[in-house]
């Protein structure tokens, strides 16, 4: 089971996406790792303040990781207040990524585009 204590250790941009267990593009990642670590840090920074529960912020870091890798897969990145939006209804309109399915694997299905 990951620990958040597990994520605060990860350094590179390719350890978060192991971490989760995200396929990825390491091209794409080559050439936006930067821009999208920048976003997902932006992202986060809410979650991290304000959810308490461990599975809870592993579950919301998960989603803005693939928020973002996402949207910049297909070229678009969301605002941090965009995602917060999405992932407190649950509600993914007119996204370019999937939330996280259920047993922690890595494809999506809720998504609404």
């Amino acid at each position: 089971m990951k620990k958040v204590e597990e994520f605060y250790k990860l350094r590179d941009t390719e350890d978060f996406f192991k971490f989760f267990d995200i396929d990825f593009d390491q091209k794409l990642i080559n050439v936006k790792r930067f821009h999208m670590m920048k976003e997902y840090g932006t992202l986060i920074k809410k979650g991290i303040s304000e959810i308490k529960d461990e599975d809870k912020l592993l579950e919301f870091l998960k989603f803005s990781l693939l928020r973002v890798y996402g949207d910049y897969k297909n070229g678009h990145a969301p605002s941090a207040a965009d995602v917060w939006n999405m992932y407190e209804t649950g509600k993914l309109e007119g996204c370019s990524s999937c939330s996280p399915s259920p047993a922690g694997t890595s494809t999506g299905g809720s998504c609404g585009c």
